[in-house]
């Protein structure tokens, strides 16, 4: 079970990451990165990132290294404007359920042709 604590600052750690990458990150790696997740460890040390980006496949993997370079400098960012014991360390991870969720999107719309003809 995850503290109300805990789930407050998640949500302040995804807003602030959100802000930080829109306006301080200055890599042409990253495009259109939405923060869908952020899951934060029980000490609040370290927190998972979970990022949908736009784009084909190698777009996506551009983007993470973006991402993976510029996450020293988005730490010290958050750390300045959230005030917290610890700054926790953040690792950005692919969220695979939006894709997931088009997958079965299209299986279903398959499956409601085949059923029509």
């Amino acid at each position: 079970m995850v503290s109300r604590r805990v789930e407050r600052v998640a949500m302040a750690i995804k807003e602030e990451v959100s802000r930080i990458i829109q306006e301080e990150v200055k890599d042409p790696r990253i495009g259109f990165i939405t923060i869908t997740d952020v899951e934060l460890s029980g000490d609040l040390r370290h927190a998972k990132v979970f990022i949908s980006v736009y784009g084909n496949e190698s777009e996506k993997v551009k983007a993470l290294k973006g991402l993976s370079s510029a996450a020293g400098f988005i730490r010290s960012q958050m750390g300045k404007r959230i005030k917290l014991r610890y700054t926790p360390e953040i690792v950005f991870k692919w969220d695979r359920s939006i894709e997931g969720g088009a997958h079965i999107e299209e299986l279903l719309r398959k499956i409601g042709r085949d059923s029509n003809e």
